[in-house]
C-alpha cells in the first residue's frame, strides 16, 4: 500500500519560512539537467542522488543518463511507477544504481523530486503537479476543449527549487524512509547514506541562496516558458477555430437544409464558446418577430426553443439592423450609448427574465441583406466579449450567410428546373394538339378548295357546302391562333385592365350573343340557356371586354358537354359584402373529383390530346382562370362526379352605387367583343354537339 503522504507538503510542513513557486514542465527539466550535469562533471565525489518519475515514459527518457550517473556513485537511487522497464544488464543486475518501485496509490505519483547531495554542493527540487482550480476561467477555448492543455509543455508544478543545504537533507531524509518503506533489504546501504551524508539532528534554519546568477537564469526560463505557453494557446485557439468553421462547411457541403445547418452551427458554437445559451434564427429587416428553433444552452439555462423572439421592440436587434455590425453588450444593467443610438432600459425586464446578462449579437449578412442572427447570451456576472469570441462568431456567420444564399439558390434552381419541365410538358402538348388541330381543318379547306378548282361543273348547292366547310373550318383554325395568342399575352401580364363598373346582365347577353355564330339554320336542335340574375344585382369592377371573353367560354364548354335535353345555367349573387359569385352549371358529363383543379390547366382534355371526339385547344378554361385573377377574382369547379354535371364559380369585387360609371359607357365598352370578332346574328340558342370539353 503505497503512501498517500506528499513529500513537498512534509517539507514546507517542516521549514514552515519556505514559499511555494510555479514552475513549468520545460523549467524543471532544464533545472533537472543542470543538477544531473553537476554531478556527471565529477565535481564531487561519491555524491548522493536521489530522483522520482512520475510515469515510466519520463524515467526513459532519462535512462541512459543514469547509467552514466550510476558509475559516478554508489549512491544513487531511482523512483518510478511499477510498470517502469528499468534497464538490466544481461546478468539481470541493475547498472550502478538502485531501483524502486512505488505503488500507484503513492503521492509520489503527482510528484517531481531531484535530490543531489555531496560534500560542497547540495541541490534539490521538490514539486507536484498543479491542480487546476475546479471553476476554470471563461475563454475562447475552454480547457477541456484545448489541445495545449494537453501538451507537455504547458502543464505547471508547484514546489521549490533550491541550493540550501538544510531543504536538501530534508528532503532526502524523508525520500530515504519512503525507500526504505518499500525496499528493507537496502537499509544497511540507506544507513551508509545518512552517516555519509545527514547529520543526526536536521537544522531549521535556512541559509540565503548563495547563487542570485541561477535565480535569473531561472527566472528568464520561466518568463520564456511563459511566451511559449500563450504561443500554445494561441495555436490551439487556432487549430480551435479552424475545426469549428470546418465541421460548418463539412455540414455545409454534405446538406444544403438551413434548418440542419443552424442546429450544427449553434451546437458547436455554443459548445466552443462555453455560453450560457447560442441561438441562431432567421429573419428580414422588417420582421416584427422571429421563432427560435435551433439553440444550445446549459443545463440551468432556460430554453428559448419554440418561443417567439421579438425584433421590432427589441433596441439590440434594431441596433444590429441599423449598423449591419456586431454588438457586443458586456453588461445590460450599464449598457447603452446615446451616440450609439442603444437605449437596453425598455428591454432589459424581458432579458433579465431569460438569464441574459452578457450577449454577443453577429447578423448573417450577405450583400447588404440581412438574412439572420447570431445570438450568444450569459448569465451571471458581466463578462467583456474579447476579440477572439467575436472574430469566431463572425467567421460563423460568414459560413452561416453562404450557405443560406447556397440553399436559395438551390431552391430557385428546383423551381426554374420545374419551369423547364412544365414548359417542355407544353411544348410536347402543343406539338400534339397544334398537329392535331391544324392539319384535320387545313386537310378539309384543301379538299374543299382543290374540288370547286377541279370541278367546273358542280352544282351550285354543292359549291356552296363547300364554302361554307371551308369557312367554318378556316374559323376554326383562328380560333385556335387567337386562343395561343390570348393566353400568351395574360400569362406575359402584356395585357392593360380597363377596370370599370359593369352590369353583370349586359355582359350575360352579349356573351349569349357571342355564340350565336356557332348555330346555323339546319343545325341539330337548340338548347335553351337559363340565366338567373337577380335585379338588385350590384355592378362588378372588371374589365368588360374580357369578363364577356370568360363568360362566352364557359357557356360554350357547357353546351359541348350537355345533351340536346339538358340544361345549362348561369347564375350569381352576393358572396359577401364585397364580392359577387358568378356560376355557369351544366347537367351533363361531369367532372371526377381528383380532376377538378387539373382542367384548369393548359392543354388539359377529359378525352385526351388526340382522342377527342371534336376540335379544341384545351386551353378555354387556362384562359379564363388567367383573367379571373388578373382581375383580382377566383375561379374553381365543382361536381358531383361522372354525369353529375359540372358548376365553373368565378368570383368578382362588387362596386358600390356612388362608384358606378354611366349605363351608356358601360355598353360601349362591353360590346367590343362583340363588334371585335364580328359575330353574326342569330337566336339567342346554341346547337347541340359532341365536342370534348377543354376544361
Amino acid at each position: 500500500m503505497g503512501n498517500p503522504t506528499s513529500i513537498v507538503e512534509e517539507i514546507f510542513e517542516a521549514l514552515p519560512t519556505l514559499r511555494f513557486q510555479m514552475y513549468f514542465k520545460t523549467s524543471l527539466t532544464a533545472l533537472s539537467h543542470a543538477m544531473e550535469d553537476q554531478v556527471l562533471a565529477g565535481s564531487e565525489e561519491q555524491p548522493l542522488i536521489i530522483a522520482s518519475f512520475q510515469q515510466e515514459r519520463f524515467y526513459r527518457q532519462e535512462a541512459h543518463r543514469y547509467v552514466r550517473i550510476g558509475g559516478v556513485s554508489d549512491q544513487v537511487y531511482v523512483l518510478s511507477a511499477t510498470e517502469t522497464q528499468f534497464n538490466q544488464t544481461e546478468k539481470g543486475q541493475v547498472k550502478g544504481y538502485e531501483k524502486i518501485d512505488f505503488d500507484e496509490e503513492d503521492a509520489l505519483t503527482e510528484e517531481w523530486h531531484l535530490v543531489v547531495i555531496g560534500e560542497n554542493y547540495s541541490a534539490a527540487l521538490i514539486c507536484r503537479e498543479h491542480q487546476p482550480v475546479a471553476t476554470k476561467p471563461r475563454h475562447i477555448v475552454t480547457d477541456k476543449m484545448s489541445s495545449a492543455a494537453n501538451l507537455d509543455q504547458s502543464r505547471r508544478f508547484e514546489g521549490i527549487w533550491t541550493l540550501d543545504r538544510q531543504v536538501s537533507l530534508r528532503a532526502a531524509d524523508l525520500l530515504l524512509t519512503r525507500i526504505q518503506d518499500y525496499r528493507p533489504e537496502l537499509a544497511d546501504k540507506i544507513n551508509v547514506a545518512r552517516d555519509r551524508f545527514i547529520p543526526p539532528v536536521l537544522s531549521s534554519h535556512l541559509e540565503v541562496e548563495k547563487d542570485p546568477f541561477a535565480q535569473r537564469l531561472i527566472t528568464y526560463l520561466q518568463a520564456g516558458q511563459y511566451k511559449q505557453l500563450k504561443a500554445y494557446r494561441a495555436i490551439a485557439l487556432q487549430e480551435q477555430r479552424a475545426r469549428l468553421v470546418n465541421s460548418i462547411t463539412t455540414a455545409i457541403r454534405k446538406s444544403l437544409n438551413p434548418s440542419e445547418i443552424f442546429a450544427i452551427a449553434a451546437a458547436q458554437l455554443g459548445s466552443v464558446l462555453d455560453v450560457g445559451r447560442c441561438i441562431i434564427y432567421r429573419c428580414a429587416d422588417s420582421d416584427p418577430d422571429a421563432t427560435i428553433h435551433h439553440e444550445y444552452r446549459q443545463p440551468h439555462i432556460n430554453s428559448l426553443e419554440g418561443a417567439t423572439w421579438p425584433l421590432k421592440n427589441n433596441p439590440l436587434y434594431q441596433w444590429v439592423n441599423h449598423n449591419r455590425a456586431t454588438l457586443a453588450v458586456d453588461d445590460i444593467n450599464t449598457a447603452g450609448d446615446p451616440e450609439q443610438t442603444l437605449d437596453i432600459a425598455s428591454a432589459r425586464t424581458r432579458l433579465q427574465r431569460w438569464q441574459i446578462r452578457s450577449c454577443l449579437l453577429v447578423p448573417l449578412i450577405h450583400q447588404s441583406r440581412l438574412l439572420g442572427m447570431i445570438e450568444l447570451h450569459l448569465e451571471g456576472s458581466s463578462h467583456h466579449w474579447n476579440d477572439d469570441e467575436i472574430g469566431l462568431t463572425e467567421a460563423i456567420s460568414n459560413q452561416l450567410s453562404v450557405a443560406l444564399i447556397q440553399a436559395e439558390a438551390y431552391a430557385h434552381l428546383e423551381s426554374f428546373n420545374q419551369q423547364l419541365a412544365d414548359l417542355e410538358r407544353t411544348r410536347s402538348n402543343l406539338i400534339a394538339i397544334t398537329g392535331h388541330e391544324l392539319r384535320t381543318p387545313l386537310s378539309t379547306i384543301r379538299v374543299c378548295l382543290e374540288s370547286l378548282l377541279t370541278e367546273p361543273d358542280m352544282s351550285a348547292d354543292l359549291r356552296q357546302i363547300m364554302l361554307d366547310t371551308a369557312l367554318t373550318d378556316a374559323e376554326r383554325m383562328r380560333k385556335l391562333v387567337q386562343d395561343f395568342l390570348t393566353l400568351s399575352r395574360l400569362e406575359s401580364q402584356r395585357v392593360e385592365w380597363n377596370l370599370e363598373s359593369l352590369s353583370l346582365q349586359e355582359c350575360v347577353a352579349l356573351a349569349l350573343s357571342s355564340l350565336r355564330w356557332q348555330h346555323s339554320a339546319d343545325a341539330a336542335p337548340a338548347m335553351q340557356i337559363e340565366s338567373q340574375l337577380p335585379e338588385d344585382l350590384p355592378f362588378v369592377r372588371a374589365d368588360g371586354e374580357w369578363i364577356v371573353e370568360v363568360l362566352s367560354k364557359l357557356l360554350d364548354n357547357a353546351c359541348k358537354f350537355t345533351e340536346a335535353n339538358g340544361q345549362v345555367k348561369i347564375s350569381a349573387h352576393m358572396r359577401d359584402e364585397k364580392t359577387v359569385e358568378v356560376t355557369v352549371s351544366d347537367s351533363g358529363r361531369g367532372i371526377e373529383s381528383d380532376r377538378l383543379e387539373t382542367v384548369f390547366e393548359r392543354f388539359y382534355q377529359e378525352e385526351g390530346a388526340l382522342r377527342r371526339s371534336v376540335g379544341g385547344t384545351g386551353l378555354g378554361l387556362a384562359i379564363c382562370q388567367q383573367i379571373i385573377e388578373g382581375l383580382g377574382g377566383e375561379i374553381w369547379a365543382t361536381s358531383g362526379g361522372k354525369d353529375q354535371g359540372t358548376q365553373i364559380h368565378f368570383t368578382l369585387p362588387a362596386v358600390q352605387k356612388s362608384a358606378r360609371y354611366s349605363t351608356g359607357k358601360r355598353r360601349s365598352s362591353a360590346r367590343k367583343v362583340a363588334a371585335g370578332q364580328g359575330r353574326k346574328t342569330s337566336a339567342a340558342k346554341t346547337s347541340k354537339t359532341t365536342k370534348s370539353r377543354p376544361r
